[in-house]
């Protein structure tokens, strides 16, 4: 991928991601298939405040642990997963971990190895990622595709309609009527996705360390109550 494709905020995330590859590598190796790093996944309803609770998230544990964190959403995952190079660096990093990540992706999908490519080559990132850990992974089915990684926090944030339909009408210039359109059909295709492919209902509270209410609490509220499940103060 030319680098003038990536915009500004996905160049610096990417350092960002290859700086904590570097991190991890220099302090485990490549032979450990669990990893004393932890990692969150965060999934949401459309329209719930995922992105902002993810950077408040990332600043806390920054500061707690002293050593970078990266946020991999949508945008970034798909940024790696279309560049050879970063991509191969990625995966090369699992080393012997490879069947064990082979294994654990096929028990989803008896279509994984037909006309989702794509999707399958970035599940693989995904699980990769988290075995490194010190990564948010933010949305694609992550918190099911990790569930037997063992260091990984899951964490789901919800809302009712209402208080979406006002933070997409508000994002995206709609009106009531049109946001609460955009947020059925976009809610629906996600779901829909995910469990053809993966076999689960990814709203499945069973899945989840804890859900959050988006209309009830802050993003950085949010934030805060996650990093103290993942990394409690010292002196707790």
């Amino acid at each position: 991928m030319a680098k003038n494709v990536l915009i500004p905020s996905i160049e610096q995330r990417l350092r960002g991601l290859i700086e904590v590859s570097r991190r991890n590598l220099h302090e485990h190796g490549f032979s450990e298939v669990e990893r004393a790093n932890p990692t969150v996944t965060l999934t949401r309803e459309f329209g719930c405040e995922g992105y902002p609770v993810a950077e408040r998230l990332q600043g806390i544990l920054e500061k707690r642990c002293g050593k970078p964190w990266v946020v991999m959403d949508r945008a970034l995952l798909d940024a790696v997963t279309k560049d050879n190079n970063l991509s191969e660096g990625i995966l090369h990093n699992l080393g012997t971990k490879n069947r064990f990540l082979d294994d654990m992706l096929s028990t989803f999908s008896p279509r994984w190895k037909s006309d989702k490519d794509y999707y399958r080559l970035l599940c693989r990132h995904i699980v990769a990622l988290a075995v490194e850990g010190n990564v948010i992974l933010v949305g694609r089915g992550a918190s099911i595709l990790t569930q037997e990684t063992g260091n990984c926090y899951h964490f789901r944030i919800i809302a009712p309609m209402s208080f979406k339909v006002k933070s997409v009408a508000a994002r995206c210039g709609l009106s009531a009527d049109q946001a609460q359109d955009m947020v059925m059909q976009k809610q629906h295709q996600r779901d829909a996705f995910l469990k053809d492919f993966l076999g689960r209902e990814i709203a499945d509270p069973t899945l989840y360390h804890l859900v959050f209410n988006n209309a009830r609490l802050s993003a950085g509220r949010i934030a805060e109550i996650m990093a103290d499940v993942v990394m409690p103060p010292q002196g707790r």
